[in-house]
């Protein structure tokens, strides 16, 4: 006779059910200023998350793209001294904004697939930053297939400030136990991948004080107006 399935295991194993249905795919932009408008996307990195079989999350691999500046882009001299790019040295090897969000995006939908859930949610340290960033890449290029959600997003801001009463990325990384080299900072890939180590030691010390209830959450699954599209019809945003 088989045994009866614990579902509660089961849900607490399951990405689609951990977040109704959404991927958390850390991100992370480099720009040329803090106008997401006028100023340049310069360097874009993206981590899926990924759930393990005993139920934490895990990063998974990053995708990453140094980008050209748009026709007509700024660049804040202030900023591009924080970010130490020049974007004209041709060792970055940039592509256009199109070429750049294809690769992103494209990896994006791919894990969101094999996740079993139904669109990516963006998670950032000053996560509105980053999804202003992409959202209007995505909407000068008339980019059809973004699957992340338009204005949802996970601040790691906020989270690390419950968990460890800090807001710098910096501060909240030394204070989860991990590992932080300011030398590194400001490269997207380090960044996004800093971040996504930041993520998931929270999630998943929230998992081990018994405070999420997997049940909850696959309770309430995401209405039409949030799940994602067909690849071929996905909404302009």
């Amino acid at each position: 006779m088989n045994p009866v399935p614990d579902f509660a295991a089961v849900l607490a194993r399951s990405m689609a059910a951990r977040f109704r249905g959404f991927l958390p795919v850390v991100v992370d932009v480099e720009t040329g200023g803090f106008d997401c408008q006028r100023h340049a996307l310069l360097e874009i990195a993206a981590v899926p998350i990924r759930m393990a079989e005993d139920g934490s999350l895990l990063p998974d691999a990053t995708v990453h793209a140094h980008v050209e500046p748009f026709p007509g882009a700024e660049l804040d001299p202030r900023s591009m001294e924080i970010t130490g790019i020049d974007p004209d040295n041709p060792l970055r090897g940039a592509i256009a904004e199109r070429e750049a969000l294809d690769r992103v995006f494209g990896a994006v939908r791919t894990a969101v697939r094999a996740a079993g859930c139904k669109r990516a949610v963006l998670v950032g340290h000053n996560a509105g930053f980053d999804l202003g960033f992409l959202n209007a890449a995505a909407l000068r290029i008339e980019h059809k297939r973004n699957p992340f959600h338009p204005f949802s997003c996970f601040d790691t801001v906020s989270l690390a400030g419950l968990a460890y009463g800090q807001t710098v990325l910096g501060k909240a990384v030394e204070a989860a136990g991990l590992p932080w080299d300011a030398k590194l900072a400001h490269s997207a890939i380090y960044d996004a991948e800093t971040t996504a180590a930041l993520f998931c030691r929270i999630v998943n010390r929230w998992r081990s004080l018994s405070l999420f209830d997997p049940a909850i959450a696959a309770s309430t699954p995401p209405s039409n107006d949030e799940v994602i599209l067909p690849d071929d019809s996905m909404p302009l945003i």
